[in-house]
C-alpha cells in the first residue's frame, strides 16, 4: 500500500492546479479573443470610413480647366493627419492599372494583384497582408454626371492599415498573462505538493505503515493521532478498532485454549466412556463367569455376551482336548455344523495362536496365501477379518477363542486389547471350571476303588427312583459285601485289604451294564444300581457276580475271596429309598447268617431278625427301617 505523492498528491493537484491554469488560460484567451475582435473592429470601421472619405473626392466639382479629379490626386498622395495611419492607397481602373497611389513610384503599373481582388470585388479577400484591407468598387450614381450611364465600375479602391499598434503590446501582455498563469500553477503545485508530503503523504504513509504492521499480526501496534483533522480522525478510529480487535483476539485465543481443552476433555470423557464399557463387558464377563462352575454354561454366557455387547456375528471357542487337539465347544450362529471340529496346534490361524501363545490377527482372510490361513470356523464367509486369541493359564495353553466380522480389517487397537482381555478371563474361568470339575469328581468317586462313592450312589439312586416311578418301570438294587474282610485285614495288613477291594471292584464293574451304577457303599460294602431290573433278573445278575469273584484268581494272598450278595427291588419290596436300602441290607444279612458267598432276595421278616456270623461272634445291630433311620456304612464282619 504506497500513498505516496504520485497517488493521492497527484491526484489533488491534478484536481487543484490544472483546473486553476485552464481557467486563468482560458480566461486570458478570452479576452486576448475579445480584444483582437474589437481592435479588428475598429480597424475595419476606421478603414471603411477612410475609403469613404477618399471616395467622398472623387464627387468634388472640378473646373474646367483642371485635371480631372486632380483633388483625388493630391488627397491620396498628401500627407494629412487623416491619412497618415494608411500604409497602402491605390485607385485601380478597370483593366488593373494603378491610377493613383500613395507610392507614386507605382502609378501607370499594373497591379500584381488585381485578380485576386477582381475574383471578390466586395468584402474581404484572401492575402498575405496582415493588417486591414478594404477594396471598394468606383462608379455609380454620384459619377453618372460625369461618366456614361450604365457603366457598373469605373475602377476600385484598395486601401491597407497596418495592423493596429496596441494589438502588439496585447499579444505581450496575453504572453505575459499566460507565463503567469504557467508560473503561479506551478507555485501552487509546489506549494500543494509540499502540503500534501506534510500534512496528508506522510501521515497516510505512518498510517499505511501501522495497518501493515497490524496486518502482518501486530494487533499491539497503535496510529499516531495528532491534531483533531480527519486523517486523525481516521487514526484514532484505526486505534479503536485495533483495540477492539486486540480484545477480540484475546478472546478468540481465550476460546481457542478453552476448545482446545474441551476437545481435550471431550477426548477423554469418550476415552473414559470406552474404557468403562470395555471395564463394564470385562465385568459382566467376570461376572458371569464367576457365577456358574459349569463349563458348557460358562461357555454359554460367554459366547451370548461377545455376541450381544461387541456385535461381533461369527464366534467361536475351542478347548484343548484329551488328544491334545483344540476342538470347537461352543459357537455363534448355532447349529452350523462347527462344534465338534477339531484343529492341530499349529493349523490355521487359531493353531498359531496356540502354537506361539500369541493372538493371531488376520486382516482379510481371504488372503489364503498367507501362513495363517484358515479352515472354515466360524461361519461360511470368505472375506473379513479374524482374531483368534489363546486362552492361556499358568502358561499353559487351555484353548483358542477366535472371532470374525465381515469387513475386512474392522478390529480396532483397543478392541484387540479388550477381546485379549476377555480370553484372559475366559482363561480364568475355564481352568476354574475344571478344577471344580476334577474336585466334584474327588467328591463324588470312591478314591481307592475309582467307582462313585456314597454321595454319588444316593444322588443316582434319587434320580433313578423318580424315573422309575414316573415310567412305572422295576429298579432293582444289590447290596455287596466282601466276606471274611476283617481277617484278612487282620492277616495281610491294610494295604493288602485295599488292593483286594480294588480286584474285586474291577471284577464287578466289568461285569455290569453302562446304564448300571457300581459304588462303594462303605467299608467293604458295594451297592448295585440296576435301572429298569426285575428281582428275578436282579438274583440272575448277583449269581453271576458272585460267582465272578468267587472264581477270580489273585485276588489276596491269603487264599479264595467271596462275596455276599442281598437283593432287593422297587415297588416290590419298597417304595422309598431308605427302605429300599434297609431292604437290601436285611438280605445281605440272611446271605451272611446262610453261611456267606451267596445271594439272597428280600422277603418279609427279614429285618426283625438280626443275624450272628459263624465262627467269632461279631454282633451286629438291626436295621431300624421301621424308624425310618439309614444303617451305618461301617464294615461287616
Amino acid at each position: 500500500m504506497n500513498l505516496g505523492s504520485h497517488t493521492i498528491g497527484r491526484k489533488l493537484l491534478w484536481s487543484i492546479a490544472l483546473p486553476g491554469f485552464l481557467v486563468a488560460l482560458l480566461g486570458a484567451g478570452y479576452f486576448w479573443r475579445e480584444t483582437q475582435q474589437a481592435l479588428e473592429e475598429t480597424s475595419q470601421h476606421e478603414a471603411q470610413a477612410l475609403a469613404e472619405f477618399v471616395t467622398s473626392t472623387f464627387t468634388l466639382p472640378q473646373a474646367d480647366r483642371e485635371h480631372p479629379h486632380g483633388a483625388v490626386s493630391e488627397v491620396i498622395t498628401s500627407d494629412t493627419l487623416l491619412l497618415r495611419s494608411v500604409q497602402e492607397l491605390r485607385v485601380l481602373t478597370p483593366t488593373g492599372q494603378i491610377r493613383w497611389s500613395r507610392q507614386r513610384a507605382e502609378e501607370g503599373q499594373p497591379y500584381a494583384e488585381f485578380a485576386r481582388l477582381s475574383a471578390s470585388p466586395s468584402g474581404k479577400r484572401p492575402s498575405a497582408f496582415q493588417g486591414t484591407e478594404i477594396v471598394r468598387q468606383l462608379g455609380g450614381a454620384e459619377c453618372e454626371s460625369c461618366h456614361r450611364t450604365g457603366e457598373a465600375s469605373l475602377g476600385m479602391l484598395q486601401l491597407r492599415l497596418p495592423e493596429p499598434e496596441i494589438s502588439r503590446p496585447l499579444n505581450q501582455g496575453f504572453l505575459a498573462a499566460a507565463a503567469g498563469a504557467v508560473l503561479f500553477v506551478a507555485l501552487l503545485a509546489l506549494v500543494n505538493t509540499l502540503s500534501l508530503r506534510f500534512f496528508i503523504t506522510q501521515p497516510l504513509r505512518r498510517l499505511a505503515a501501522v495497518m501493515r504492521r497490524a496486518e502482518e499480526g501486530d494487533l499491539l501496534v497503535r496510529a499516531e493521532v495528532k491534531g483533531s483533522d480527519e486523517l486523525s480522525l481516521l487514526g484514532a478510529a484505526f486505534n479503536q478498532m485495533l483495540g477492539r480487535l486486540t480484545s477480540m483476539k484475546v478472546e478468540e485465543i481465550d476460546t481457542q485454549r478453552d476448545l482446545v481443552v474441551t476437545k481435550d476433555k471431550l477426548a477423554l470423557k469418550e476415552k473414559l466412556e470406552e474404557r468403562i464399557t470395555e471395564l463394564s463387558l470385562l465385568f459382566d464377563v467376570a461376572h458371569s463367569l464367576n457365577s456358574t462352575l459349569e463349563l458348557e454354561e460358562m461357555l454359554e454366557r460367554i459366547t451370548r455376551l461377545i455376541v450381544e455387547r461387541l456385535k461381533i456375528p461369527d464366534f467361536s471357542i475351542m478347548l484343548v482336548n484329551a488328544d491334545g487337539l483344540l476342538e470347537v465347544r461352543c459357537a455363534w450362529p448355532k447349529n452350523q455344523g462347527v462344534e465338534g471340529l477339531t484343529f492341530q496346534v499349529g493349523e490355521g490361524a487359531c493353531g498359531r495362536a496356540a502354537a506361539t501363545l500369541r493372538a493371531v490377527y488376520l486382516t482379510d482372510v481371504s488372503d489364503h496365501s498367507s501362513v495363517f490361513a484358515r479352515r472354515n470356523l466360524v461361519g461360511e464367509a470368505d472375506r473379513g477379518a479374524l482374531l483368534s486369541v489363546p486362552m492361556v493359564h499358568m502358561d499353559a495353553l487351555l484353548g483358542v477363542i477366535n472371532f470374525q466380522r465381515p469387513l475386512v480389517a474392522s478390529f480396532s487397537p483397543e478392541e484387540l486389547e479388550l477381546l485379549t482381555a476377555v480370553a484372559d478371563q475366559a482363561a480364568t474361568a475355564v481352568k476354574n471350571a475344571r478344577l471344580h470339575e476334577e474336585t466334584v469328581q474327588l467328591t463324588m468317586t470312591d478314591p481307592l476303588t475309582g467307582v462313585p462313592n456314597r454321595r454319588h450312589l444316593f444322588a443316582r439312586m434319587e434320580q433313578e427312583l423318580a424315573r422309575a416311578e414316573r415310567y412305572q418301570s422295576p429298579l432293582s438294587i444289590l447290596m455287596v459285601d466282601v466276606d471274611h474282610f476283617k481277617r484278612l485285614n487282620d492277616a495281610a495288613g491294610h494295604r493288602a485289604g485295599d488292593e483286594t477291594l480294588r480286584k474285586v471292584c474291577d471284577v464287578l464293574r466289568t461285569r455290569v451294564r453302562k446304564v448300571d451304577t457300581l459304588a462303594r457303599y462303605g467299608g467293604e460294602e458295594f451297592m448295585i444300581l440296576l435301572p429298569q431290573t426285575s428281582k428275578a433278573d436282579a438274583m440272575e445278575v448277583a449269581e453271576k457276580l458272585r460267582r465272578a469273584v468267587a472264581e477270580a484268581q489273585g485276588l489276596a494272598s491269603t487264599g479264595q475271596v467271596t462275596i455276599s450278595v442281598g437283593v432287593a427291588c422297587y415297588p416290590v419290596d419298597a417304595a422309598e429309598q431308605d427302605t429300599l436300602i434297609d431292604c437290601s441290607d436285611s438280605a445281605l444279612y440272611a446271605s451272611k447268617r446262610g453261611g456267606r458267598n451267596q445271594v439272597s432276595a428280600y422277603e418279609p421278616g427279614m429285618e426283625i431278625h438280626p443275624g450272628r456270623e459263624r465262627g467269632p461272634h461279631v454282633s451286629r445291630p438291626a436295621p431300624e427301617a421301621a424308624r425310618g433311620r439309614m444303617p451305618p456304612g461301617g464294615a461287616k464282619a
